[in-house]
């Protein structure tokens, strides 16, 4: 049986959702974009929907938290980190939020908007 220990390991394929908190997400260029703040987990299939990745302000006042979908995010190895195919410009842009109370988690034209933005079919139309 594997131990918490083995889900730390970047070079598996499996990972603690406690271990991607915190991880840094890069640009193409390697420039630090922020951090995973949490991981969204859709209840009814158990699929990631999204990676929360909190970008901008300073010392934690001003910052957003922008979700991306699940399939932007590639881990790279070599960085310890997350990778995505986007650059400041477009991630300050993207459907974002301040706080909890703010996300439109419920409203399916919002969330349906996220997956737009970055040309991503809704993990929900995508069979598993």
């Amino acid at each position: 049986m594997a131990s918490l220990e083995d889900t730390a390991n970047p070079s598996g394929h499996l990972i603690a959702a406690k271990q991607v908190q915190g991880t840094t997400v890069f640009n193409p260029a390697l420039e630090k974009l922020g951090n995973i703040e949490d991981v969204m987990i859709d209840k009814s299939s158990g699929r990631i929907a999204y990676a929360i990745l909190s970008f901008g302000g300073f010392l934690g006042i001003g910052e957003r938290y922008y979700p991306l979908p699940w399939e932007k995010l590639d881990y790279n190895v070599e960085v310890g980190g997350y990778v995505v195919d986007i650059d400041r410009d477009v991630l300050e842009g993207a459907p974002s939020y301040t706080d909890a109370a703010t996300a439109e988690w419920n409203d399916d034209k919002w969330v349906r908007g996220i997956y737009a933005y970055y040309g991503v079919h809704p993990f929900w139309d995508i069979a598993p």
